[in-house]
């Protein structure tokens, strides 16, 4: 097998077909072992993503799902979780791997800074979708919102300059501008702080952005009134393996510290 990376064998293959002298046998001949060369990568690179995704549920299934033949027959008809759990797309940071959540347990929306935009019909209503479909037809009793250090959703958001032209990406900035007032609030209060120290400020303040956002959900705020529903923040410090813990109104201080 070939060691040529796939992206030096597209260069090799896009200098030959620039060049403008006529194209003789051996040529043809190199652009032949090219276009092996890079079937076979294609193809290694996807058996090994086939494998991966077939071993995983061999696991799966072996160590889990035939060990537990009551909880999946239970599930097959029903689902009741308690809890909705709103976390980053990051790879790093599974609520289910976190907190040791059990299949039926946890019904999660993970996106960009787990952020949840204010009350709008017209606007982001696949998180809404997503939201009112375990508050009103699941009956979910609590709400945890989860942060997380090092989120790159949060750098975004505190690398935006009030007055700075839009970036270049398609969806992030307008996205993570959800938690402009948690930004605004910790340059204003941290100025003296670097960077990195307010972006670990932010992660949690965002958080409580989110709390108050869900609010704005009339389902939400209704269940809250009434005590059929709580809220809660979190925040998950992979670094240095600990979690935090906090209730509605007790902004970024914890009621809760876990390490």
């Amino acid at each position: 097998m070939s060691t040529e990376s796939y992206e030096d064998a597209l260069e090799r293959l896009g200098e030959l077909l620039s060049d403008k002298s006529d194209l003789g046998n051996m040529a043809v001949a190199k652009m032949k072992k090219l276009f092996c060369e890079l079937e076979e990568h294609k193809s290694n690179k996807s058996s090994d993503a086939v494998e991966r995704i077939q071993s995983g549920f061999i696991h799966f299934k072996t160590h889990k799902y035939l060990k537990k033949p009551s909880l999946y027959n239970a599930l097959a008809n029903n689902q009741n979780p308690k809890f909705l759990v709103f976390a980053c797309s990051d790879s790093r940071v599974s609520p289910s791997h976190i907190l040791n959540f059990q299949p039926g347990e946890a019904f999660e929306i993970r996106n960009i800074a787990n952020m949840v935009p204010p009350f709008d019909k017209t606007q982001h209503s696949g998180t809404g979708a997503a939201m009112e479909y375990p508050i009103t037809k699941l009956n979910v009793e609590n709400i945890l919102v989860i942060g997380h250090s090092r989120c790159g959703g949060i750098e975004a958001l505190m690398s935006i300059e009030d007055d700075a032209a839009p970036n270049k990406s398609i969806f992030i900035e307008n996205w993570v501008k959800i938690g402009t007032s948690a930004k605004n609030k910790i340059k204003k209060e941290f100025r003296g702080l670097s960077f990195k120290e307010q972006c670990t400020h932010c992660e949690k303040e965002a958080v409580n952005v989110t709390l108050g956002n869900l609010l704005s959900y009339p389902f939400v705020r209704e269940r809250v009134e009434k005590g059929m529903l709580a809220l809660r923040g979190a925040h998950y410090d992979f670094v240095n393996g600990t979690f935090e813990l906090w209730e509605l109104d007790v902004k970024t201080t914890p009621a809760f510290a876990f390490s």
